[in-house]
């Protein structure tokens, strides 16, 4: 990725749609809940370990499950430490 913008110039861009990176946190959540909302696992972690670091366990759990549910493994094992850490 490094090399493909050091030789094309180009910026960064999201590695979903291509769009410029985002300049904010806001617009950075923005672009991650659309991804949520287009049943993204991924995104649906990312929101999770959001939510976590803010404190906001419940949130972050569903977060976790929905990602699960989709099959992510990252979000099984996450899953299970909440289970294991109470």
């Amino acid at each position: 990725y490094e090399l493909r913008i050091f030789q094309a110039k180009l910026g960064r861009t999201c590695p979903f749609c291509r769009h410029p990176a985002p300049k904010s946190e806001e617009e950075e959540i923005k672009n991650v809940m659309k991804r949520v909302k287009a049943n993204d696992p991924v995104a649906m972690v990312q929101m999770s370990l959001r939510r976590k670091e803010a404190g906001d366990y419940v949130t972050a759990f569903r977060y976790l499950s929905k990602a699960a549910e989709l099959g992510d493994a990252g979000a099984h094992f996450q899953v299970a430490t909440f289970y294991h850490d109470g």
